[in-house]
């Protein structure tokens, strides 16, 4: 059996607090945030259906949680999607070891946001990886890593969801290693020379549609901020339309060329419309315009022209 102290946010928490729950392991406690009211499932609230000791998540910023992780003699610690800076000593306190969970391939796609990278870079594969952690942010070594392909069909949400299902299976499998043979857990050094870090507030464009760029990078950056039904870390893409401002959330290529000037709206099938990028009309689904998710019939007609939002 291995005690273990789960530091953890988002769905990527919760599901590997209800894992490590159903294990024959020791959760001893959950670092998490306390929920706002109206925002639905959180780490803290399955933590205290489940009767597990809740503890502040921003405690790992300070070098006196390392006492109780040695005096409660943790062996593993996970920190799983929180973005708080774990201080050193906590690092060093586990008796086996610290992990993270990160949702990218390291050291190309560190930082955050790396599933929506990934689409946007037009990538044909995605990782999410296990790392031991140091005093650096995703720069550790590699101890569990597992890869997936990605299709033209996936966005943000999907590749997301994709890793926190591979993630939990890299969890279990530490566990195991763990419990069997802790010294046989996977110490890979990374080659920080191929390091890409991707900051918060790092978006392309800045989040708009530039009609002048090719189709592929115009549905990419749809597909990669589309989280939909849930807030996208990257908003919604927006364009223009005289002193309408609105954003995208369905487009997809049609590998027509256009003959028409970029951001020129054409016709096109039942609600949907066509809009002229720099090579080829992209189709465009839906849009958020009012606050309001509509079919870009709704919205745009023929003829009209587009520009940056």
């Amino acid at each position: 059996m291995v005690r273990v102290l789960l530091v953890g946010e988002e769905s990527a928490g919760i599901q590997v607090l209800r894992a490590l729950a159903a294990s024959d392991h020791e959760l001893v406690a959950v670092l998490t945030t306390e929920p706002t009211r109206g925002g639905g499932s959180t780490v803290s609230a399955v933590a205290e259906s489940l009767g597990v000791a809740r503890l502040p998540s921003e405690a790992v910023r300070d070098a006196e949680l390392a006492g109780f992780v040695a005096e409660q003699r943790i062996d593993l610690l996970l920190n799983v999607h929180s973005l708080f800076l774990v201080h050193p000593d906590v690092v060093r306190a586990a008796r086996i070891g610290s992990f993270n969970l990160h949702p990218g391939p390291l050291p190309e796609y560190a930082g955050l946001n790396a599933p929506s990278w990934a689409i946007y870079n037009g990538e044909r594969r995605h990782a999410v990886t296990r790392h031991w952690m140091d005093p650096g942010i995703d720069s550790g070594s590699i101890a569990y890593a597992a890869s997936f392909e990605l299709t033209e069909r996936d966005t943000g949400l999907s590749v997301s969801a994709r890793c926190v299902r591979e993630g939990v299976r890299l969890v279990e499998r530490l566990l195991e290693d763990a419990a069997a043979h802790p010294e046989a857990i996977p110490r890979t050094e990374q080659d920080l020379s191929r390091r890409r870090y991707y900051r918060r507030a790092e978006i392309p464009d800045e989040g708009r549609i530039v009609w002048t760029r090719p189709a592929r990078r115009i549905v990419d950056l749809v597909r990669a901020s589309d989280y939909l039904p849930f807030p996208s870390p990257w908003g919604i893409p927006s364009t223009r339309l005289g002193e309408l401002e609105f954003g995208i959330v369905k487009a997809s290529r049609t590998g027509a060329s256009a003959d028409a000037p970029p951001g020129t709206v054409g016709d096109g099938e039942d609600a949907d419309l066509l809009v002229a990028a720099a090579d080829e009309w992209v189709r465009v689904q839906r849009v958020v315009a009012n606050g309001k998710v509509c079919p870009a019939g709704d919205v745009l007609a023929p003829g009209a022209r587009l520009c940056e939002g």
